[in-house]
């Protein structure tokens, strides 16, 4: 836009030139106008008035979630070498601003505000905690930067009052809640204790859980700086609990398990996606969690999209992810990066408004892979449409910026130390 107002003012100051009283006629304003639509139709690039597209990742890479932010970035990175070797975005290279939340709101609210108002990011991939995003929300929202989370899993993001600027690209714990219910029944278990991390992830997945669970329970919310849980876990367990529910991160999952082991409280844990760890089994021991089972994030591995992608993956770091979310962060970057493009325009609200379009029909099929996001960059800087799969699944959001389609895995520790999917679940809001 800013290329168009520049060449209009231009040409209004050469008819100002004729005369201190002078002014155009309407025949050379009108021609003024008529100039400036017309470069404004050959390229919607020259909307950006040559200003490289921003965008910012704000994981937690030093605090509790830092084994999966550290992972995470991976797919971000992935993301950004294949759009800059397809020619980038308006016709230049991208420009990533990475930082650190450090898992801690008010360090994020400050991070973010700086990547907005000093660094005049377009778009931003954060954040890893559903606290934290809700936190960084009031920031990217009032600023109109879209934003799209590839781990913030709460319902409580679903009533956030974003101005519709917050999407995720990971499904909802409304969906995930409810399949770890299942795997507790299905072990045999009728009565569980249940304590969750006393924030925005940790309350919406509880509430998730006890929707649909049918048995006995006791559910208790803990805070994260506690330094030892063995009274929950002794309220938990009073009623004859037969398993603990783990709704935690692993700087707290460390710590009660070890002391329900210790303490001889429980020795049975159904884990949350929060609590998917290899340093966990690692630092507890196999011999106590090999053979136990949680609830987490999955994908179509066989889509072509995920094929592709994992292809690509392997190709520049030599091995498959190690945990969760990498999919979805690179999804949530290519994602933006199109929205963008199809925009044609550093504007936040345009950008945003091409999420929805560019992941869903009608338009030419796109898939995770190089050579397939070159051409749909290509085709959405000449004015075509593209219709998006995700490497994760495919992005097709709701009126709230969810997933109405998903994926959710039944995973279990291995006696190797690592954890394998025993059942891939899908999920349709349908």
């Amino acid at each position: 836009m800013l290329s168009h107002l520049k060449l209009f003012a231009a040409l209004l100051a050469v008819c100002l030139l004729g005369g201190a009283m002078a002014a155009c006629s309407d025949d050379e304003a009108e021609q003024a106008q008529e100039q400036a639509a017309g470069q404004q139709g050959e390229s919607e690039q020259a909307a950006a008035d040559g200003e490289p597209f921003k965008i910012g990742l704000m994981l937690d890479f030093t605090g509790g979630l830092a084994e999966y932010g550290n992972e995470m970035r991976r797919g971000f990175d992935l993301a950004i070498k294949q759009i800059n070797a397809a020619g980038g975005i308006w016709g230049q290279p991208v420009e990533a601003y990475v930082t650190d939340s450090t898992l801690d709101p008010t360090v994020a609210v400050e991070e973010a505000r700086r990547l907005v108002e000093v660094e005049g990011i377009h778009a931003f991939v954060c954040c890893t905690a559903s606290s934290i995003t809700l936190a960084v929300t009031d920031i990217t929202s009032v600023a109109q930067v879209p934003m799209v989370s590839p781990s913030a899993t709460s319902p409580q993001l679903t009533l956030a009052e974003d101005d519709d600027f917050l999407f995720r690209s990971t499904l909802s714990d409304a969906a995930q809640g409810p399949i770890l219910a299942q795997i507790a029944a299905d072990r045999g278990f009728d009565n569980v204790g249940l304590i969750y991390r006393n924030d925005a992830w940790g309350q919406g997945y509880a509430t998730a859980f006890e929707g649909a669970w049918d048995g006995e329970l006791v559910s208790i919310a803990i805070d994260p700086a506690q330094t030892t849980y063995v009274a929950e876990l002794q309220q938990s367990a009073a009623d004859g609990a037969q398993a603990l529910m783990v709704v935690t991160f692993v700087p707290e999952a460390e710590i009660m398990i070890r002391e329900a082991i210790e303490q001889g409280i429980y020795d049975q844990f159904v884990f949350s996606n929060g609590a998917q760890s290899l340093e966990l089994i690692e630092t507890i021991g196999v011999e106590h969690l090999a053979g136990m089972y949680g609830a987490g994030p999955a994908s179509d591995s066989d889509s072509a999209s995920a094929v592709a992608w994992l292809e690509a993956f392997m190709d520049e770091f030599g091995e498959p992810p190690a945990l969760p979310y990498v999919k979805e962060t690179y999804d949530a970057t290519i994602a933006l990066a199109l929205a963008a493009q199809a925009a044609g325009s550093p504007d936040g609200g345009e950008i945003r408004d091409q999420l929805r379009p560019i992941a869903s029909a009608p338009g030419v099929e796109a898939i995770a892979s190089p050579e397939s996001i070159a051409d749909a960059l290509e085709l959405l800087a000449d004015g075509g449409d593209v219709d998006y799969t995700g490497a994760a699944t495919a992005l097709e959001w709701d009126e709230h910026g969810d997933l109405s389609s998903g994926y959710s895995s039944i995973w279990r520790y291995t006696d190797d130390g690592n954890f394998e999917d025993i059942e891939i679940v899908s999920y349709s809001a349908e």
